[in-house]
């Protein structure tokens, strides 16, 4: 099978998808010692600006973090180690779900502090460019992170100095429960942000081919005028805010939103679209079948793998 673009594209979506399926089908068994905050809806936002991103890129994030964290490694073990608090996790069980890091891979790490990540993400820009580094940080955010004084100041700093950021705001339309029509007094974010020296790119595409052009063109910006870009990134939150489950019966949103949404669902956009691009439906399914089986084998290690000393919490620590 030859790895194409729109095939590492789908690998990175269905390894994420069948990631999380898997924290649901377990979760209640009580052994994930962790919140999770679920990624089903914004897949593609994940799988497409990461590969853009590619080798060079560097990534920060919020809570939300398992789709940037998996589709940055595609690995499974560490991950898995982790959110069941073993001392094979990533952190040695220390982090959870909400604090994913990989740094060698460029995922410099996510924060479960609400727009805590964007002024790191502009101090890595600027450090890449007082060093002459290609990288560009990106930091992933939620819309309810503008509500905060760190996402106007990291945005101006990074004009100001000019440095090669791009911020990247998944917008599920909600701070938690709460709609953007009550929480912002202005009626476009990205006519703001267009005002500051920055290029804006909008869409509310499920597909991850769009999202990864959309992002190329977004990053080809940065390092030709040399000035941040602004993805703004539309998706709908398929679960609860926190949790494993639906949230439909607490009626802030309905289940007719969900259904719409669905309909385009980017993990089977993208199946459909391999399909039409001459893939078979045999090839498809020898991909799927390898991830489940890594994902099956990397939760047998994570269930059979000891979890850390008491005397591990005081290690890794800096004064």
């Amino acid at each position: 099978m030859t790895d194409t673009i729109n095939l590492r594209l789908y690998r990175k979506l269905y390894l994420i998808r069948k990631a999380e399926q898997t924290i649901i089908d377990n979760y209640e068994n009580d052994e994930m010692k962790t919140p999770m905050h679920m990624s089903a809806g914004a897949e593609a936002i994940a799988a497409g600006v990461c590969l853009a991103l590619g080798s060079h890129g560097q990534m920060l994030s919020s809570y939300r973090s398992h789709g940037v964290y998996l589709a940055n490694t595609e690995e499974t073990d560490l991950f898995f180690a982790e959110l069941y608090g073993k001392s094979k996790g990533m952190a040695k069980g220390k982090a959870g779900s909400m604090h994913l890091s990989s740094v060698e891979t460029g995922y410099l790490g996510a924060s479960a502090i609400v727009a805590s990540t964007l002024p790191v993400a502009v101090g890595a820009a600027f450090a890449n460019k007082r060093k002459g580094s290609d990288s560009i940080a990106a930091v992933f955010f939620g819309d309810g992170a503008v509500d905060e004084g760190d996402f106007w100041e990291s945005l101006n700093l990074a004009c100001v100095l000019k440095v090669p950021v791009l911020f990247v705001m998944e917008d599920n339309g909600l701070a938690v429960h709460t709609p953007a029509s009550r929480r912002h007094g202005y009626e476009s974010i990205d006519n703001i942000v267009s005002q500051f020296n920055c290029s804006v790119f909008q869409s509310d595409t499920t597909d991850v081919e769009s999202i990864y052009e959309l992002t190329c063109r977004a990053i080809e910006s940065v390092k030709k005028d040399g000035h941040p870009s602004f993805l703004h990134l539309k998706y709908y939150r398929y679960l609860e805010h926190v949790g494993v489950h639906e949230d439909f019966d607490s009626g802030y949103r309905s289940r007719k939103e969900f259904e719409e949404w669905y309909a385009r669902d980017p993990v089977l956009l993208q199946r459909e679209k391999l399909l039409t691009d001459g893939y078979d439906e045999a090839e498809i399914r020898g991909l799927e079948r390898a991830i489940d089986d890594q994902i099956s084998r990397s939760v047998k290690l994570a269930q059979e793998a000891q979890h850390s000393d008491k005397n591990e919490i005081y290690r890794d620590l800096s004064a």
